[in-house]
């Protein structure tokens, strides 16, 4: 154990003798010297710190110098009553520092609890029950505030991770601090009763036990009594007006000190007024002009003086600033972090500032903290922040949607409008600029408001634009969340499991699979749209089949099956237990079947064109059919087959879902409205 933490558990075992041990008065004035100079160095600390949280102790610093202060008490006052003497300070505070007058002394005393307790005490005790209150209720906003400059790319996750840690220290600070100040005042009350008691007490004993005379006991130990209040009560009013700094303090840039002579002579001109009011003061009344001109004259000096400084210190800023921008210049590493790639980018013209622009009522980013949130239950993927910008070179009303660099989408938005879409495809009968639904290619019309409930009870769905374009933005992360899935993303998924299923993990990775072979896997699987979240059953399913094979197409397969309650959940017709389906004719999946050829590096599909071109225009038509009906089609096809399928439709149709019938539970019932056959 450090020598520092052994001091600290001997103070505290001190504090415990104190009470209970007689020390002599040599050893009591010792201590009395160290109270003051510690309470002196807290005050000293509390106004050099810049935020509350540098002195994050001070709660538990506050309790044991209160207790150490006490335990002071109690030894002095044992040593005044039983010896009639507590050390050589108490007695100089009695004599010398109140001029041996008991009466002076009962009055300074006083004038310090006043102080104190009146004063400091009850502020500190108000603001940090204040304090404590306000940032309780302020962590939620605060914390939509830190995943809003997430989601915008103003911050990092480390920088996000951080504030989030500092607004919980600040909670426990805070709340700390609101029973801390109860110490203080508690000691106030303390210091009072002490002194009452050791005054009687004193005057009695002296005059029954010692013989003393009432007059001659009364001086000897109410000078006592004073010394010791007051060489207690000064202490206590610096570790007081500490815990008032501490609890008042906002967070700045500079230390106490540097805050008040910048604030407080921020406004030279206020020094002449304060010049001019002093010397006038002097001079329209009998006080001495000896008095006042001197200071004022300090005041004017101390104007003209920061009045200066100022400019020269601009002057200074402006050449730092300029050559510091000549050095990021030559810097070559401005040039790397240009080589930055966002994984998602939202670009609006100008006229679609309001979205984003909180100020003016825009909830964007709001929206877009929910958007990773609801996507990462439902994917199981972290989805990357999205950097939110403006860009002139867009309409005005247009956006666009990049992912790695790339545009992915594009749409426009009227804000003074509404979307409306028709529940049918008879023709709209209501007034509006027609359009198209962005993030499913549905006809809508923008409307104006006046129409928005008219277009209700004529069965329309009516979405404001902000629910436009996160719709969008939402549909299209799910399309791509393949392409967000690197290997660096799929580390940290690997590393979250790991925590609670490290002997899983190590079945898996880095053998016999390595991450950029999990990557692949769990790519593949987002791809069709099924979630990664349960990766327990994943990597469960990966333990016991990449021993046999480490073909990534195969083993995503295997995990398809594996997750055949949740993907059966996916698609089965609302609360009942019927999916209905397009299925294969046995000629087709014979065809695809003759049609794998085997490789060296895993199997693949070889048809030939004309038989694909069949395949997939019967595929068409049997989608068409289904999309007439308003019925979202489905594949289902054998085992052996379905990742060829897939292989085979999913340049046509993408997000067509291809199941096989291992994928899903035995208890569902298949209806079938639809055969794909060719001729």
């Amino acid at each position: 154990m450090a020598a520092r933490d052994l001091s600290v558990l001997a103070s505290v075992i001190l504090i415990v003798a104190m009470l209970i041990i007689p020390f002599p008065p040599l050893m009591l004035s010792i201590f009395i010297i160290i109270n003051i100079s510690l309470a002196l160095l807290v005050l000293l600390t509390a106004m050099n710190m810049q935020e509350p949280l540098q002195f994050s102790i001070f709660p538990s610093l506050l309790l044991l110098l209160t207790l150490f202060r006490l335990g002071l008490n109690v030894s002095t006052t044992r040593s005044i009553l039983s010896r009639g003497e507590a050390g050589e300070v108490v007695e100089t505070f009695g004599t010398f520092v109140v001029g041996g007058n008991v009466l002076v002394g009962l009055v300074v005393f006083l004038i310090l609890i006043i102080i104190q307790f009146i004063v400091i005490t009850k502020g500190s005790e108000r603001v940090s029950e204040v304090a404590a209150r306000f940032t309780l209720d302020a962590m939620p906003g605060k914390q939509m505030s830190i995943d809003a400059d997430l989601n915008a790319g103003m911050i990092s996750e480390h920088e996000a991770r951080s504030r989030r840690e500092k607004i919980g220290r600040e909670a426990d600070f805070y709340g700390a601090m609101d029973g801390a100040s109860k110490f203080v005042k508690g000691d106030a009350i303390a210091g009072i009763i002490i002194v009452l008691i050791n005054l009687i007490f004193g005057m009695i004993i002296g005059s029954a036990q010692e013989g003393l005379p009432f007059i001659e006991a009364a001086t000897k130990y109410s000078l006592l009594t004073v010394g010791d209040g007051i060489v207690s009560q000064i202490p206590a009013l610096l570790i007081s007006t500490a815990t008032g700094i501490v609890v008042t303090r906002a967070a700045s840039e500079g230390n106490l000190g540097q805050d008040i002579t910048k604030q407080l002579l921020a406004y030279p001109v206020m020094l002449y007024v304060a010049s001019i009011t002093i010397f006038l003061l002097g001079v329209a009344t009998p006080i001495s002009d000896l008095l006042t001109i001197p200071i004022a004259g300090l005041l004017a000096l101390t104007g003209y003086i920061v009045g200066r400084t100022p400019k020269q210190t601009e002057e200074k800023e402006d050449e730092v600033e300029q050559a510091q921008q000549t050095e990021e210049l030559k810097n070559p590493e401005n040039v790397v972090s240009l080589l930055n790639v966002d994984p998602i980018e939202f670009e609006f013209g100008y006229g679609l500032i309001p979205l984003a622009d909180t100020s003016q009522g825009g909830d964007l980013l709001d929206r877009i903290v929910m958007i990773r949130r609801q996507l990462a239950i439902e994917l199981g993927l972290v989805i990357p922040v999205v950097r939110i910008r403006d860009n002139i070179q867009l309409q005005p009303n247009e956006y666009r949607l990049k992912i790695k660099g790339n545009e992915m989408a594009r749409g426009e938005l009227l804000l003074d409008h509404y979307l409306a879409m028709s529940p049918s495809s008879e023709e709209d009968s209501i007034e509006g600029i027609d359009t198209v639904e962005p993030s499913f290619g549905l006809p809508a019309k923008w409307i104006v408001e006046d129409v928005k409930e008219q277009a209700e009870i004529m069965g329309y769905t009516v979405v404001d634009p902000p629910s436009v374009v996160s719709t969008h933005i939402t549909e299209l992360i799910k399309a791509n969340a393949h392409e967000l899935l690197g290997r660096q993303e799929t580390k940290q998924l690997v590393d979250h499991i790991k925590e609670s299923y490290p002997i899983l993990v190590e079945e898996v990775t880095p053998t016999p699979l390595s991450i950029g072979e999990v990557q692949k896997v769990l790519s593949k699987l987002l791809k069709e749209n099924v979630s990664i979240r349960n990766l327990p059953i994943i990597f469960e399913t990966l333990a016991d089949f990449s021993k046999l094979s480490s073909d990534t197409d195969l083993l995503t397969e295997y995990v398809r099956q594996s997750l055949a309650r949740q993907i059966t959940a996916q698609y089965i017709d609302g609360d009942s237990s019927s999916i209905k389906v397009i299925t294969l004719s046995g000629a087709v999946e014979k065809i695809i079947a003759d049609g794998i050829q085997q490789a060296e590096h895993g199997n693949y599909l070889s048809l030939d064109p004309n038989d694909s071109q069949k395949i997939l225009e019967a595929l068409a038509q049997q989608v068409e059919q289904l999309s007439l009906i308003e019925q979202s089609p489905i594949v289902l096809s054998s085992p052996a087959v379905r990742m060829y399928v897939r292989q085979l439709a999913e340049r046509y149709f993408p997000q067509l879902p291809i199941l096989s019938f291992n994928e899903l539970e035995s208890n569902v019932e298949v209806q079938s409205l639809g055969v794909v056959k060719v001729e």
